[in-house]
């Protein structure tokens, strides 16, 4: 009895560990725009895929259903959120409350290492946009709004800002946005250009505009939900 109490512990790690790494893959994918907006996610063929049980897989689609990222319908299994143009709108409306009011906490909050690590983030935007590496492009674009609110301190609003920069990513692969227009790096270096001035009025301006342009780039388009799970998550 005591071995099999000293054993649980690092088995529960191990469980918990492996959990959040499938559903970090996944979730990436998603950002990356390689696993698309409609797309099943088969618990078999994932449970499959990542050598884990479908207990375990189910626990990972649960999670990303709670977040909004999957939805889960009865008798027919786990599929990439598909935002119809009425949810895209509350996303952005509900973008448009929260994210002044990060950057308003953020300007409160500012210290010269925080800027520096948003500075150096949107240099790898820079570096991804060279490299012409439209996925990183992609997922980098997003992460710069969650490193906002990351920074600015507040659990509620980063956990928000994930998940509606997830949502926001999936409505641009939805309606077919070019990357190129639709989250751009130079406004991103604007922002942080005036919280390092401490100017929260010009930086929020600056985010309005920023979400306007991305919600402007939307175009209806429809997906087919296909893709190749083996092909996303083995290399």
């Amino acid at each position: 009895m005591p071995a099999t109490a000293r054993k649980s512990p690092p088995a529960r790690a191990e469980r918990e560990s492996s959990v959040d790494e499938i559903y970090e893959r996944i979730y990436v994918a998603i950002l990356e725009h390689r696993l698309h907006p409609g797309t099943k996610l088969g618990e078999e063929r994932l449970a499959d895929i990542f050598g884990v049980s479908r207990a375990r897989i189910r626990e990972v689609l649960a999670r990303l259903a709670h977040e909004q990222i999957v939805e889960l319908f009865p008798q027919r299994g786990a599929y990439v959120a598909k935002p119809t143009i009425e949810q895209a709108r509350d996303i952005f409306e509900a973008r448009r409350l929260i994210e002044p009011a990060v950057l308003r906490r953020l300007v409160d909050t500012h210290t010269p290492d925080k800027v520096q690590r948003l500075r150096q983030h949107v240099e790898l935007e820079h570096d991804a946009r060279r490299r012409n590496d439209k996925r990183a492009v992609i997922r980098l674009s997003g992460e710069f709004h969650t490193l906002l609110a990351e920074l600015a301190g507040n659990y509620a609003l980063s956990r928000s800002m994930r998940e509606l920069c997830m949502l926001t990513c999936l409505t641009i692969f939805l309606y077919d946005a070019p990357t190129s227009q639709s989250c751009r790096d130079d406004e991103h270096q604007m922002i942080i250009d005036a919280v390092a001035r401490r100017d929260a009025a010009r930086a929020e301006e600056i985010m309005l505009e920023h979400l306007d342009h991305i919600e402007g780039s939307l175009q209806l388009d429809q997906g087919n939900g296909e893709a190749d799970l083996e092909s996303i998550f083995r290399d």
